[in-house]
């Protein structure tokens, strides 16, 4: 093999080759990998970005379908109020203050409750009562005492007032039962106490299932309401019962 020349000026203009060849390969591989680092970035970037839009119009499409459903609400109707005074041969000269019902936490709160068998239970969610049961029962027990027109006067219970009877009571089922026939059952006890001695002179229980002429839940409660007024109508005719064969004294 024939040697390279030793010459200075060979080695020079090798040098100046090998100098040249180096330093014209080495930008074009830095360039090519930072051109690769920055397309993968911005894939990895994008692929991030149609991720969490797609969260997003997921958790508004549900939003929007939890949004669309509104929630109805059912109440009780009462009586008129009796406007003509009754006459007084038939007054009962005695005032009667009815007070709050006692009764499961679920008829102290709004929703309508139902039950398939006598372990299982449960309530609406969407379909619920314009007030508690308790408050609803107890204004219409007033109302239906108030119109009979056979009493000085009935109120609510409150502090400020005083009356002669406390009418007040327990309300143990108000509710929906479910199976072969619908029905709404409404079980609830009365009791009248005298306020001056603290006796129970009075107690009426009523239980009866009122029969659902249809198979959704408005058709439950237009059979509960009725259910309601028939007790109501029996507890009133059982206390002029009682004052008729016990009558009272002018307080």
């Amino acid at each position: 093999m024939r040697p390279f020349p030793q010459t200075a000026e060979g080695l020079t203009t090798k040098g100046v080759i090998l100098r040249s060849r180096r330093s014209s390969a080495g930008p074009k591989d830095v360039n090519r990998c930072a051109c690769k680092t920055r397309y993968a970035s911005r894939r990895k970037s994008s692929a991030f970005s149609c991720a969490v839009a797609l969260v997003l119009f997921c958790a508004l499409l549900f939003a929007g379908c939890g949004a669309a459903r509104p929630s109805k609400y059912y109440e009780l109707t009462l009586p008129g109020e009796n406007a003509a005074d009754p006459p007084a041969a038939n007054l009962f000269p005695v005032s009667i203050l009815v007070g709050p019902l006692n009764a499961s936490h679920l008829y102290r709160e709004d929703h309508i409750v139902y039950s398939s068998s006598a372990e299982s239970m449960g309530s609406y969610e969407y379909q619920r009562w314009a007030e508690p049961p308790t408050e609803m029962i107890q204004d219409l027990i007033v109302r239906t005492l108030r119109s009979s027109g056979r009493y000085r006067s009935v109120q609510t219970l409150r502090s400020s007032i005083r009356g002669d009877f406390l009418l007040h009571g327990h309300l143990y089922d108000f509710k929906e039962i479910s199976g072969a026939s619908m029905a709404g059952r409404l079980g609830i006890e009365l009791e009248l106490r005298e306020t001056k001695t603290g006796a129970t002179v009075w107690t009426h229980l009523y239980n009866h299932d009122e029969p659902v002429s249809g198979k959704d839940v408005s058709a439950v409660v237009a059979a509960l309401n009725r259910n309601v007024h028939r007790a109501a109508a029996e507890f009133a005719a059982s206390l002029d019962q009682y004052f008729s064969a016990h009558p009272p004294t002018n307080q």
